[in-house]
C-alpha cells in the first residue's frame, strides 16, 4: 500500500513522455522547427493581447473567447506533440481550423457575429455548421480549388476518424503501430509544420479584431508581424500563405 495516489503505471508513462518532451526539444535546435514554434508563440501571444482589452461589446467579447480557445488549442498541440502524441496533437488542430474559418467569417461581416451568439442549435447548425463556414468563405474570396475542404480533410483522415490514414499516425517509419507516446522526426516536423502554418492564419485573423491597433497591441503585432514575415520567407519563398 502506497501514500501515492497516483497509479504506478500512469507514472511511469508521464516519465516516458517527459523523456520524450527532453528528445523532441533537442530535435527544436533544427531552424525549420524552431521558426515553427516562434509562429505559434506569436499566435498565442496575440491571443492573450487582445483578451486583455476591456470591452462591454459582447461580439468583441466572442472573439475573444474564441481567441481564448485557439491559445489552449495551440498550448495543448504542443504539449501532446512534444510528447510524442502526434495523432493527438494533429486532432486538436482540426479544432483551431474550424475556430479560425468562423473568426474569418465573422471579420468579413461582422453581423454574423451577433447573429451566431443568439442562434439556437437548430439555426447555428444550419448556418454555421462547419462545411457551410468554409463553402461561405470561398464563395467570399472567389475560391474554387476547395483547399479549405481539403484540408479540414486532411486533419479528419489523420487524426479525426478511424481510418487507415490515421492507422499511419501510430506507426513510425520502419517499425509496427506503436500504443503509447513515441519520438519520430516525421510526425514531429509534419506536426509542428501544419501548427506554424495554422498559427500564422489565427494571428491574422486576431489582428483583425484588435480594438486600439496602433496603441498598447503595437508591440505585439509587430512581434507577429516579424515572425510572420520570416515564416513566410521561409516556407513560402516570399509568397503569401493562404487557405486557399
Amino acid at each position: 500500500m502506497t501514500d501515492d495516489p497516483f497509479p504506478e503505471n500512469l507514472a511511469r508513462l508521464h516519465e516516458g513522455e517527459e523523456l520524450l518532451r527532453a528528445k523532441a526539444i533537442k530535435a527544436l535546435k533544427d531552424e525549420r522547427l524552431r521558426l515553427h514554434l516562434e509562429m505559434i508563440e506569436q499566435a498565442m501571444n496575440m491571443a492573450d493581447g487582445l483578451r486583455r482589452f476591456e470591452t462591454a461589446d459582447e461580439d468583441l467579447k466572442l472573439i475573444q473567447v474564441l481567441g481564448m480557445r485557439t491559445f489552449n488549442a495551440f498550448g495543448a498541440s504542443v504539449k501532446l506533440c512534444l510528447s510524442g502524441y502526434y495523432q493527438n496533437a494533429a486532432l486538436i488542430l482540426r479544432d483551431v481550423l474550424e475556430t479560425t474559418f468562423l473568426i474569418d467569417l465573422f471579420r468579413g461581416d461582422r453581423t454574423l457575429i451577433a447573429k451566431w451568439r443568439m442562434a439556437d442549435k437548430a439555426a447555428r447548425l444550419k448556418d454555421f455548421k462547419p462545411v457551410r463556414v468554409r463553402t461561405l468563405l470561398d464563395e467570399r474570396d472567389g475560391f474554387t480549388e476547395r483547399k479549405r475542404a481539403a484540408m479540414y480533410d486532411l486533419f479528419s483522415e489523420l487524426a479525426g476518424h478511424a481510418t487507415m490514414q490515421s492507422v499511419a499516425m501510430l506507426r513510425p517509419k520502419g517499425m509496427d503501430a506503436q500504443i503509447g507516446p513515441f519520438f519520430d522526426i516525421t510526425a514531429l516536423e509534419a506536426v509542428m509544420s501544419e501548427m506554424g502554418r495554422l498559427a500564422v492564419q489565427v494571428g491574422e485573423q486576431l489582428d483583425a479584431f484588435i480594438p486600439d491597433p496602433k496603441g498598447k497591441a503595437l508591440v505585439m503585432r509587430n512581434g507577429f508581424g516579424a515572425t510572420k514575415s520570416r515564416w513566410i520567407a521561409r516556407f513560402y519563398d516570399g509568397q503569401a500563405a493562404s487557405t486557399d
